[in-house]
């Protein structure tokens, strides 16, 4: 087939982009997916590889109750107002489609599984539910041939780990259940060696899942293919300039090429910092800036998937999760004070870092490092300590003056904070009150999962900088993913989903998998749009 000329050109490789050219050439279209970097697999394949789906057919079969009107009621208490990206029609459009993408990767070859006990990240409001999480079953990577030599997810987790296995591996050697799930892992990742498959999970599995549709459905793939600029003719896009060389699109284009995360000029602009992205390097806001050089409106710019992020000493930025929820730790801004819910969701605690002095630190006593796995500097230790990153002393004065904290603000913050773990109730920050604080925790600390006093030497400081999974901010879109300009018109033949759009959940992040899930909604939306199969 001509590439010069197709129906859809999809930009971008993730899951937004993925799922637009599957939906797309299930309908009968003629696609071309472009990359600009030489891997594939976008933010998505570093990623938990989590969707949030609520009324997704895996809970209806398990019996789990759920409802759209339930989750538009959640979704009004969790997000709020918050603009024309979060409007009520494209929160009744995610909710709606949800269902049908599932079924549709489902038919085509992705075999779900529930992330069962994963609460919604504000379990106690209105319509609130545990388990509307879902993720893809480990993938045999060697089912994609050559392909996986430049698949982003070869640089990940070589195992098929699973969101529904990191709660307990965390506590592995702590807990029966966590010991239990690390067998079972153990025994997963065997039995893939013995039959002979290379299995990858995660992000992993989800990026190769749909990469694997995409291929046999004998889509083009183009890696090292940089969209530069977007053509218009009368008003409407019509293709773009790729890798220097015009492609026509008769149905029009979909962006969905990430955000702007590693953009250190925009995030500086727009965020006020450099930027901790634990994003691909790619993520540099190419498509949101060709779509605004064509007339698209920008909301949601100055925010992000924020969370507790490091900076490695080899440069890499990672991501802090579970080890806040843990108990024997706190969290302490540059005052030695305490400053927020430890173990909130991570975008709330991104929202309380930025607002904060900086540098933060979480402090941990032995019995963390002892009883509980660590993610944040699996197997680098030693760099972490030399970089400064990680600051280790047998007494909390002597680790307050190592990292430049007032030693009796220090232990006084303690002091405090530990009479709350012994009682079992945060009185200042609420840590541990919910379902999904608990989710982290530990259940065999007693009278609270999430507290445990930080008394025992010696001690540790995790540096902590406001790390993200993307950006949240980029071109304004519709109910089905067309990009809109400031007056609200629609600009014709163009659509945008994944983190080029501005994210449907406002400021917020109402549950597991709230990225990409939308991701994979408004990418098949945009794609159905654009073959005449719904919308307006």
């Amino acid at each position: 087939m001509s590439t010069n000329e197709v129906d859809l050109l999809v930009v971008g490789t993730g899951a937004a982009g993925l799922t637009a050219a599957i939906a797309a050439a299930d309908a009968g279209l003629q696609v071309l997916v472009v990359e600009s970097t030489g891997k594939w697999g976008g933010t998505t394949a570093v990623s938990g590889g989590g969707l949030w789906m609520p009324v997704n057919p895996l809970m209806l079969r398990a019996g789990v109750k759920d409802s759209a009107g339930e989750a538009l009621e959640y979704m009004e208490q969790a997000i709020g107002e918050a603009g024309p990206a979060s409007s009520p029609e494209r929160r009744r459009a995610f909710l709606d489609s949800g269902p049908e993408v599932v079924r549709l990767l489902g038919r085509l070859g992705v075999r779900w599984r529930r992330a069962t006990h994963y609460p919604d990240y504000y379990p106690d409001r209105p319509g609130g539910k545990v388990g509307r999480g879902i993720e893809a079953a480990p993938f045999d990577s060697k089912k994609l041939g050559s392909w996986y030599a430049t698949a982003r997810a070869a640089d990940g987790l070589p195992a098929p780990v699973m969101t529904n296995d990191v709660w307990l591996l965390a506590r592995a050697w702590s807990t029966p259940a966590g010991f239990l799930r690390g067998a079972q892992f153990v025994f997963r990742t065997l039995g893939g060696l013995v039959t002979g498959k290379r299995l990858v999970g995660l992000g992993g599995a989800l990026s190769c899942a749909l990469m694997h549709i995409v291929l046999t459905q004998k889509t083009q793939v183009r890696l090292n293919s940089p969209l530069t600029e977007l053509i218009v003719e009368d008003g409407a896009v019509v293709g773009a300039i790729v890798g220097g060389a015009p492609i026509r699109a008769r149905k029009g284009v979909v962006l969905a090429a990430g955000g702007f995360a590693h953009n250190s000029e925009w995030r500086q602009k727009h965020h006020g910092i450099p930027g901790y992205s634990a994003a691909p390097e790619g993520d540099l806001g190419t498509a949101i800036e060709a779509g605004a050089k064509v007339g698209a409106a920008l909301e949601l710019m100055d925010d992000a998937w924020w969370g507790a992020g490091t900076e490695g000493p080899d440069g890499h930025n990672g991501f802090v999760l579970s080890e806040r929820s843990m108990p024997f730790s706190l969290v302490v801004d540059a005052t030695g004070k305490r400053f927020t819910n430890e173990s909130a969701s991570y975008i709330d605690f991104g929202h309380d870092l930025l607002s904060h002095p900086a540098p933060a630190w979480l402090v941990t006593d032995v019995r963390q490092a002892r009883r509980y796995l660590s993610t944040a500097y699996l197997g680098k230790k030693k760099e972490f300590v030399a970089a400064g990153q990680l600051v280790e002393a047998p007494t909390l004065d002597e680790l307050a003056g190592k990292i430049g904290i007032d030693p009796a603000a220090l232990a006084a913050t303690v002091e405090r904070f530990n009479g709350f773990a012994r009682a079992g109730v945060d009185q200042d920050f609420g840590r541990g009150r919910t379902v999904y604080d608990n989710y982290y925790g530990d259940p065999r600390v007693k009278p609270n999962p999430n507290l445990g006093p930080v008394e025992r030497g010696p001690f540790r400081a995790l540096r902590l900088v406001p790390g993200d999974l993307g950006t949240k901010g980029g071109l304004l879109t519709d109910a089905d993913a067309r990009v809109l300009r400031e007056d609200g018109s629609v600009i014709a033949g163009l659509y945008a989903a994944g983190n080029t759009s501005a994210s449907v959940m406002g400021r917020t992040y109402p549950g597991p998998g709230s990225t990409i899930g939308p991701a994979v909604v408004f990418g098949y939306r945009a794609a159905r749009h654009a073959a005449g199969l719904g919308g307006a």
